[in-house]
């Protein structure tokens, strides 16, 4: 991949669902893009398994929100662990693949939550838009505003969420206007060379301390 093209990864929270999810992989299809899904384990069953699973037949990456959405820093080492394992079987399930990325609840972090996760954490530039009285217009207006090379955007597939569902008719095509493309978390990285540290929350793939 060359340097010369703008690299930016589009990734969802808090699925998968049957609804939501499916249209959001419903526009991805439409502008020809990839993104990656951070899925919380719980909220996987036969039916959300089907989205989960059209998304990775897409070129989609599927990553790790956690089982239960809880705080990481009220857990014990061991029922970090257990978040983390659950979600990541239930993947592998139905892609054959392990998840490569967690982005834990709330971005809420410490020591002990690294030392029981091997994989690198992920957080990104968002838009609230788990907060209703955000309008489409408003969380598009939030993500264009703040977008730049090497940047992760932090969206949600919650169900019911159709107002990021309408923002990403502006996202997408203005972002791809500017010269981005999109790719998954792991592309990014590739594309910009770099190994991921084990210890940081990236935001953006070439940041130089722990959270920016």
């Amino acid at each position: 991949m060359s340097e010369e093209v703008k690299y930016i990864a589009l990734t969802f929270d808090d699925g998968p669902n049957s609804t939501t999810t499916n249209e959001v992989i419903d526009k991805l299809e439409k502008y020809g893009i990839v993104a990656s899904f951070f899925l919380v384990g719980n909220n996987i069953d036969d039916e959300s398994a089907k989205s989960v699973k059209r998304a990775y037949d897409l070129g989609c990456e599927i990553d790790n929100h956690s089982r239960t959405h809880s705080n990481m820093t009220e857990l014990s080492a061991e029922e970090i662990k257990a978040e983390y394992d659950y979600t990541d079987g239930k993947v592998y399930e139905i892609t054959g693949e392990h998840t490569k990325f967690f982005r834990p609840p709330y971005i809420a972090v410490h020591q002990i939550v690294f030392d029981n996760v091997d994989v690198p954490f992920i957080a990104g530039i968002g838009a609230n838009d788990w907060e209703d009285r955000v309008t489409a217009e408003m969380r598009a207006r939030m993500i264009l505003k703040q977008a730049k090379d090497g940047d992760i955007i932090l969206l949600h597939d919650a169900e019911g969420n159709s107002m990021t569902v309408e923002a990403l008719d502006t996202i997408i095509p203005e972002l791809q206007k500017q010269g981005y493309k999109f790719v998954t978390v792991t592309e990014l990285f590739k594309a910009k060379g770099i190994e991921p540290d084990m210890e940081k929350v990236y935001t953006n793939v070439m940041q130089k301390n722990q959270y920016n």
